[in-house]
């Protein structure tokens, strides 16, 4: 049932366990209202039990019928199949506030949702397929954001040095203005700096279409390996 999801019962399955990963984040956002009811928080922690229960019993049949247990456990769908589960299984019997917070980490629910998503799993393999550009962007990215907060600090400093206090301190700019969100907090005045960030500005458009069309490229490619 859990392994063939080409069976009636195995898509039953599927769907069931789709809609409990919908709920369970749904759960997750309405716990941070403050003032709830006590008999809310009660039903809220029961259905956090009974959704922790479903993927425990789910994890620990994936592991028994996979035909590899230490292949299927360390990869992909293994880890955030054990990541839904695990804070909950941590916090038990804890009242630290620092173990409270790997209850953050019962977002890795909602990834558990690719497995039973044929379109969220081409975007995974997408993802795979063009991880080496990616990584060779971010780090070119990374290379950019330091020259940028360099280049302001020397045009700004001197006139704005309460904004641009160091190089540390222009990062904050260097990074909106390169991603154009431009949030307006920072700006230069000088015309040194205006021309240089109209520079910025332009380069930033590079940073957010080029990884869209590396991610969309491959997107294609594993949409017809898919129907091929």
């Amino acid at each position: 049932m859990i392994t063939n999801i080409n069976s009636k019962l195995g898509r039953r399955f599927d769907i069931f366990i789709q809609i409990l990963i919908v709920l369970s984040m749904i759960a997750f956002a309405v716990e941070t209202i403050p003032n709830l009811h006590p008999n809310t928080v009660l039903f809220l922690k029961v259905f956090d039990v009974f959704c922790v229960v479903v993927f425990t019993i789910e994890y620990i049949f994936r592991v028994y019928y996979a035909a590899s247990k230490l292949k299927y456990i360390f990869s992909f769908y293994g880890l955030i199949d054990l990541l839904a589960i695990l804070p909950f299984y941590i916090a038990i019997g804890v009242d630290l506030r620092s173990l409270r917070a790997f209850r953050v980490f019962r977002i890795f629910r909602v990834l558990k949702l690719v497995r039973y998503n044929k379109a969220l799993n081409r975007f995974k393999t997408a993802a795979v397929e063009a991880k080496e550009e990616v990584i060779l962007f971010l780090f070119i990215t990374a290379i950019l954001i330091y020259l940028s907060a360099v280049g302001i600090y020397y045009f700004e400093h001197d006139v704005q040095p309460e904004k641009f206090k160091s190089i540390f301190h222009s990062l904050w700019w260097s990074i909106s203005t390169l991603t154009t969100v431009g949030y307006g907090d920072v700006y230069p005045v000088t015309t040194g700096g205006k021309l240089f960030t109209f520079c910025i500005l332009i380069v930033g458009l590079g940073i957010v279409t080029v990884p869209a069309g590396i991610v969309a490229a491959a997107l294609s490619k594993a949409t017809k390996a898919s129907k091929e």
